[in-house]
């Protein structure tokens, strides 16, 4: 039996209406930090266990900036610098990791910043990516797990086709309370 080909090595640059995907490179380093230093990013991104943490400034070091530059590099996952077509700024980035080849499954993730939320960048992002992945890279399955505390990703990741595949009660915590992780996933031909 041949083994599945799920390719992510190449780095591409996809165009939508709103946003621009484009490789992630070193000078993004400190607008992706500036995105982090946002207290309620963290929260909804489960980046941190306590709102007194999220509070903590977010200072972007010396290795932080270091992983920003090898991205381009990675093979096994892609990550991508959401740009607002617009203005050129960089709103946040996008990625898809945790790759199962025998599986042809990926996660997905984003990042937005607050300046550009509630302006469909996300929405339009997360369709690019997911088609680009189940098109593109030989992908038969998007999943992610958003937190129960984020709805308003859980309605965008629904309006673009994710179904709830099971809720896992507790999975993470805030300020020492439960909260739940919901897993979604986009199957080819769904």
């Amino acid at each position: 039996m041949t083994e599945p080909v799920v390719d992510l090595s190449t780095k591409p640059t996809i165009e939508g209406d709103l946003v621009v995907l484009r490789p992630l490179v070193a000078d993004d380093a400190d607008a992706i930090a500036e995105i982090i230093n946002d207290p309620q990013v963290r929260i909804l991104t489960g980046s941190v266990p306590t709102t007194a943490e999220a509070r903590e400034p977010f200072v972007a070091d010396g290795e932080f900036r270091r992983w920003y530059a090898t991205r381009a590099d990675q093979t096994d996952r892609l990550d991508l610098a959401i740009v607002e077509r617009s203005s050129g700024e960089l709103a946040g980035e996008i990625v898809l990791n945790e790759v199962d080849v025998q599986g042809s499954s990926a996660n997905l993730r984003i990042l937005i910043g607050p300046k550009w939320q509630d302006r469909g960048l996300g929405t339009e992002a997360v369709r690019l990516l997911t088609a680009y992945a189940l098109t593109e890279v030989g992908l038969r399955e998007v999943t992610l797990v958003v937190l129960a505390t984020n709805p308003r990703a859980h309605r965008v990741y629904e309006k673009i086709g994710y179904r709830v595949v099971r809720t896992r009660h507790g999975a993470s915590t805030l300020d020492g309370a439960p909260v739940d992780e919901i897993d979604m996933a986009l199957t080819i031909g769904e």
